[in-house]
């Protein structure tokens, strides 16, 4: 009985005293950490790896969900797997999140740092874990394809506008840049990368840049910056 409750005591005694986390784009560790290991006995080592092998992973918003690692018992890593999410559309008071099968994955009432806010779409009720309901659903290809290559030159757009026909139009800061259609689209961002390494401050100015009559064989070709 003794060594049973001297066990008891010991296993009650020890606590978490690193955590570690990976993979996590969109929350700090110690949010992380609120997340998973509050309360009174959120640190506690034997508490917290039975908790996370028999009770149900817990919800946490833009996560796809997470994995606990113990190295040892005062160690542990959370690996986190975030959502896919290509831009978000505003509805009903709140940010509609989704992936690039147009899959709405979250609800929120907080704009994601990072994430281009789309407008222009035409669409119906939306329902929490099914595709927005377009017309054409082509346009998740084109968006993710666009998202990708501003992605890649590290250009922060505040928004992007599709029109009726599907021709995409950039906001940055206080320029406009209308791109058409999807074709030639990772020449035009290479190109609109090159100019704002050039001239930064045309983000600055309220204007309009034309990049939709870019093509391969002529790359500066009917591109033209005009102050409103």
């Amino acid at each position: 009985m003794a060594v049973i409750l001297l066990a008891a005591i010991l296993l009650l005694s020890v606590h978490i005293q690193s955590i570690s986390v990976t993979g996590s784009n969109k929350y700090s560790e110690k949010q992380i950490e609120e997340f998973l290991f509050s309360g009174r006995w959120g640190k506690n080592s034997a508490y917290a790896y039975f908790a996370d092998r028999f009770k149900p992973h817990r919800q946490i918003p833009f996560v796809e969900d997470y994995k606990v690692v113990f190295h040892g018992p005062f160690q542990v890593e959370v690996i986190i797997y975030e959502k896919s999410i290509v831009g978000y559309v505003s509805y009903m008071s709140s940010y509609m999140y989704f992936d690039k099968d147009g899959i709405v994955v979250e609800s929120s009432s907080n704009q994601l740092e990072g994430v281009p806010w789309i407008t222009g779409l035409d669409f119906g009720q939306i329902v929490l874990h099914r595709a927005l309901p377009v017309e054409d659903k082509n346009v998740f290809e084109e968006i993710l394809n666009l998202t990708q290559q501003l992605s890649t030159y590290e250009i922060a757009v505040d928004r992007i506008k599709y029109d009726t026909h599907g021709q995409a139009t950039l906001f940055i800061g206080q320029m406009e840049v209308t791109l058409g259609d999807n074709s030639d689209i990772d020449g035009k961002i290479s190109t609109l990368n090159d100019i704002l390494t050039a001239q930064p401050h045309l983000t600055e100015i309220s204007g309009t840049m034309r990049l939709e009559n870019y093509s391969e064989t002529n790359s500066r070709a009917g591109i033209t910056f005009k102050k409103k």
